[in-house]
């Protein structure tokens, strides 16, 4: 009788996930599409130097008022190494339009991904974490080369063997584009005010840069209004 007990309260204990938490709206809906699937959050936020930081603090915000427990880690040493990307070098101006253009390459931070996921898994591991969510999605595979399927079936396959114990990265949204994930946490009747996207980090989102493009068109195609102030209002 006693064992038997056992084993239904051990089923009953929510599995450990670690989620890359940027504080932007794809892993805000990957935070809490993990949280409805009853998993125990272990956010992981990195300052890594980008010029957009405001969104490390939509992140502290929302992980307080949810009461989980957001690690913030500074990795800005990184950009000794790699100092191409608008995204953390003042000196380069920020590309306006939308992400298929040419010049949005500008905001890839080399390697990015990959350096994430790594200490992501190590986290994991550590904590007896089994699982690891981050929110790739179909509208960066143009762009961002880790953010494509090839590249996170490669990175499963190495976290299942880099440990004892076999991590599982999950990218719910990996082939679903931005509009999709807006779809599915307005379902999950989620506040996007509590979001930043704007890759300027100013007061208010710019409205012309692309990730706003592609958040404005998000709420457009939803026929939403967006929460958040713009610039070009």
């Amino acid at each position: 009788m006693s064992q038997t007990k056992t084993k239904n309260h051990n089923q009953s204990i929510p599995k450990k996930a670690v989620v890359i938490y940027s504080g932007g709206m794809d892993s805000f809906t990957v935070l809490h599409l993990a949280l409805k699937q009853g998993y125990e959050l272990y956010p992981l936020t990195f300052d890594y130097g980008q010029r957009h930081a405001k969104e490390v603090e939509y992140a502290q915000k929302v992980c307080a008022s949810l009461q989980l427990p957001l690690k913030v880690l500074d990795i800005r040493v990184i950009n000794q190494l790699m100092q191409s990307s608008s995204l953390t070098q003042d000196g380069l101006e920020i590309p306006e339009g939308h992400y298929k253009e040419e010049s949005m390459k500008s905001t890839v931070v080399p390697n990015r991904n990959m350096i994430l996921l790594s200490l992501a898994i190590g986290y994991a591991v550590d904590i007896g974490a089994l699982d690891v969510f981050y929110g790739a999605h179909s509208g960066d595979h143009a762009i961002y080369p880790d953010c494509r399927p090839e590249f996170v079936n490669a990175m499963n396959d190495v976290a299942k063997i880099a440990n004892y114990d076999p991590i599982e990265i999950h990218t719910p949204f990996l082939h679903s584009d931005k509009i999709e994930i807006l779809k599915t946490g307005i379902e999950m009747g989620l506040d996007y005010g509590n979001t930043w996207t704007c890759y300027n980090g100013r007061e208010k989102a710019c409205g012309k840069c692309g990730s706003c493009n592609e958040r404005l068109e998000a709420f457009r195609l939803n026929h939403q209004q967006d929460p958040l102030e713009y610039e070009t209002a």
